[in-house]
């Protein structure tokens, strides 16, 4: 088991999961983000191994995780994770989180116990139910309405499906066994979304790409050009992607996209057309509208019943929101590294700490070694 370089109490404030009223939340390279229909904001805290949760009126708690690596199941804090990466929330209020660091897939009920799904701690591409199954570094999770949860298995290059009874199978993809002559058409895939035909959409990372699977298993590329990096917007056959890492799907079909190094928050509409939907593309963490905001380098993606797209801006230690028009704004953190619980509000009269732009940390997505 990796052993965390990061390791306190949840909550640095020495206040557990009870919110300090006068206090700034922070948060340490968050990578994934889910909104349930209530409006709670679901974090994965990959620095600080742990679920956080963001209350309608701003109030950020520790949800789950002892803030420990680890791959305990237990009720709140008393649960552990490794590097969380991805999440998920089902109607019923159920988080489904690809635990990366542990190579497994977790789920948090709403009462906050933990349990492990499927995968054993071990690095491993095997089909069987639940603890018999295995996968490498799960970074994107994705559920449907009949609970079916599809996961970005980006060690192994493959989309794996978990059904009901904890089954796992591989839904789309190549498992290359070093004797294999058909490559995979995914290259670290890092993120997974559905829209309401059941469409599989996957941020297929190193390749730059955004693919797209039908309910029967049909791969093909939605947009961007393989292997070329860039931030050209326009029909999806020509417009470029660098190294994306997130996805997530409106009711209307619109494909939103965290396109990583570029800094942008891109989005391709139903009839092929990709644009810009928020980021100048410089680093940053100003609020504003559309190509005046900025972000360093936006992860995880999520978007709720009215269309706002929420954003894990993980350079910049901030959960940030997207309105349908791109207005873009700062729902919690100070942007310092941190596991501080409080309130969002406080924010309104303080000056936003952001820390100095950096290179990507793109090993959220990538760890050298991979095939």
């Amino acid at each position: 088991m990796q052993q965390n370089h990061f390791s306190t109490n949840p909550d640095t404030a020495k206040t557990d999961s009870i919110a300090v009223l006068d206090s700034l939340p922070s948060f340490n390279a968050p990578s994934g983000v889910a909104v349930d229909a209530s409006g709670d904001i679901y974090v994965a805290d990959y620095g600080n191994n742990l679920i956080r949760k963001i209350a309608p009126g701003g109030i950020v708690t520790t949800f789950a995780g002892s803030g420990n690596a680890g791959y305990i199941d237990g009720t709140g804090t008393l649960a552990s994770f490794t590097q969380p990466t991805g999440l998920t929330i089902d109607p019923s209020g159920n988080l489904f989180v690809a635990d990366a660091g542990d190579n497994l897939i977790r789920e948090i009920t709403p009462a906050g116990v933990v349990t492990t799904i499927a995968g054993s701690d071990s690095t491993g591409s095997v089909n069987a139910v639940g603890p018999a199954s295995s996968f490498f570094d799960p970074l994107g999770v994705a559920v449907d309405a009949h609970d079916n949860i599809y996961v970005a298995d980006a060690g192994n290059n493959l989309i794996r499906l978990i059904g009901q009874g904890g089954q796992v199978s591989t839904f789309a993809g190549i498992l290359n066994t070093g004797t294999s002559t058909v490559l995979s058409p995914f290259n670290n895939p890092s993120g997974v979304a559905l829209d309401g035909a059941g469409n599989v959409f996957v941020a297929n990372y190193l390749n730059s790409t955004i693919m797209k699977i039908t309910p029967s298993g049909v791969v093909s590329t939605y947009a961007g050009v393989d292997t070329l990096k860039g931030s050209a917007n326009g029909p999806a056959a020509s417009a470029t992607f660098y190294y994306p890492n997130s996805v997530a799907a409106d009711a209307a079909g619109n494909v939103y996209v965290s396109d990583g190094v570029n800094n942008l928050i891109r989005k391709i509409t139903p009839d092929g057309t990709v644009s810009t939907l928020a980021g100048s593309g410089l680093p940053g963490a100003v609020d504003s509208t559309g190509t005046k905001a900025s972000f360093n380098y936006p992860a995880g993606l999520t978007v709720d019943a009215a269309g706002n797209v929420y954003v894990a801006d993980s350079n910049n230690n901030l959960i940030r929101k997207i309105t349908p028009v791109g207005v873009v704004s700062t729902v919690a953190g100070s942007g310092l590294q941190g596991a501080t619980n409080g309130t969002a509000v406080a924010r309104k009269n303080r000056k936003l700490l952001v820390k100095k732009a950096s290179k990507p940390a793109l090993n959220i997505f990538y760890k050298p070694g991979k095939g």
